[in-house]
C-alpha cells in the first residue's frame, strides 16, 4: 500500500475540511505557511491540484473534494478507534465469578444501579465452574453456595427454600391449606427428588413417591414455576423480586436448607474497583434482606 507522507495528509485535510488554510493552521497549532507547504508537497506527490489558489483563498478542485472526503473519512475512524483504546485501556475493571441462577434472578436486575453509580468500572461475571474460591475461578470476587466456606467469606444472602407457585397455578389447583395438600399437586424438583423429600420428612409428612419433572438447572425450574406448571422449592432471597411484583407466591414459611447461604468470598488484596464492586454487592444484599 503506498501513501503519501502522514503529515501531509492530516494538514490537507484540516485544509479541505475548513477550505481555508489559515483556519487549518490554527486548528493543527502551525503557521498558515506550514499548511500550504504540506498541501503543495501532496499535491506535488499526486501530480494533482487539489486547491485552486486565488487572492482571497482557496477553493477546492473536483480532486481535492474526492481527496477531503476520503481523508475525513479514514482520520475519523482513526480517530473513533483511538478513542476506543484509550477509554478501554483507563477503565477499571472488577471481576466475579457467580452462577447463573444468582445472575439471571438477583444480581442482573440489580446491576444498572452499580453501572449508573460507577461507570468507570467495567464488571466482568465469569462461571465459577466448580471453583471454590475467586483465585481457581480467575477472578476477583466469588459468589458460592452452601455451609460457610474457609477464607474471607461474607454471608450475602439466605438459601432457604420455600414451597412456591404462580398465582395462576393456585387459583387452578386451589386451595392448598397444609403441607400435606402438597401431595396432591405437581411437584417440580430441581436436579433430584431429594430436596421435596426432605421438606416434607422435616413436617412428618408422609406419601407415594414423588413424581414430576426434573430440572438440570434452577433457571430451568422457576421459568416452570412462573408458567405454572407446578410447585418449586425456590430459595426465597432469589425471588425476592417475582414475590414484589406478584409472579410468584410463596405457600408456606417452613423452610429446607436453612443451613446454607450464598456466600460472597474475597480473593487477596482486593483492587479499589474489585473493593467497590464487594462493598456494593453487600449493601444490595442487605437491601434484599430487609425487603425479604
Amino acid at each position: 500500500m503506498k501513501l503519501p507522507p502522514p503529515p501531509t495528509l492530516r494538514a490537507f485535510e484540516a485544509a479541505a475540511r475548513r477550505e481555508s488554510f489559515l483556519q487549518a493552521a490554527t486548528e493543527l497549532g502551525m503557521t498558515a505557511a506550514a499548511v500550504s507547504q504540506h498541501v503543495k508537497a501532496l499535491e506535488d506527490w499526486l501530480g494533482l491540484a487539489l486547491f485552486e489558489r486565488r487572492s482571497r483563498g482557496v477553493r477546492l478542485t473536483a480532486d481535492g473534494r474526492e481527496l477531503g472526503a476520503a481523508c475525513s473519512e479514514g482520520l475519523g475512524h482513526i480517530a473513533r478507534a483511538a478513542e476506543r483504546l484509550t477509554a478501554r485501556k483507563s477503565m477499571a475493571r472488577a471481576s466475579l465469578a457467580c452462577m447463573p441462577s444468582v445472575v439471571t434472578h438477583w444480581l442482573g436486575p440489580r446491576l444498572p444501579r452499580f453501572r449508573a453509580a460507577h461507570p468507570e468500572i467495567q464488571v466482568s461475571i465469569v462461571y465459577p465452574l466448580g471453583s471454590l474460591t475467586p483465585d481457581e475461578a480467575g477472578a476477583d470476587l466469588l459468589i458460592g453456595h452452601g455451609t460457610r466456606p474457609p477464607g474471607r467469606a461474607d454471608r450475602i444472602l439466605d438459601a432457604a427454600t420455600r414451597p412456591t407457585c404462580a398465582p395462576a397455578y393456585l387459583e387452578r389447583h386451589g386451595p392448598i391449606s397444609t403441607p400435606a395438600d402438597l401431595l396432591k399437586q405437581d411437584l417440580l424438583h430441581d436436579a433430584t427428588e431429594a430436596a421435596w423429600q426432605s421438606w416434607l420428612a422435616a413436617r412428618r409428612i408422609e406419601g407415594p413417591t414423588l413424581a414430576g419433572p426434573l430440572y438440570a438447572d434452577f433457571n430451568l425450574l422457576v421459568s416452570s414455576v412462573l408458567s405454572g406448571l407446578g410447585i418449586g422449592l425456590c430459595p426465597t432471597a432469589l425471588i425476592t423480586d417475582h414475590l414484589a411484583a406478584g409472579t410468584l407466591k410463596v405457600l408456606f414459611d417452613e423452610a429446607a436448607d436453612e443451613d446454607k447461604a450464598y456466600w460472597l468470598l474475597s480473593g487477596g488484596d482486593l483492587s479499589e474497583p474489585a473493593a467497590i464492586l464487594r462493598d456494593w454487592l453487600l449493601a444490595e444484599a442487605a437491601s434484599s434482606a430487609s425487603i425479604a
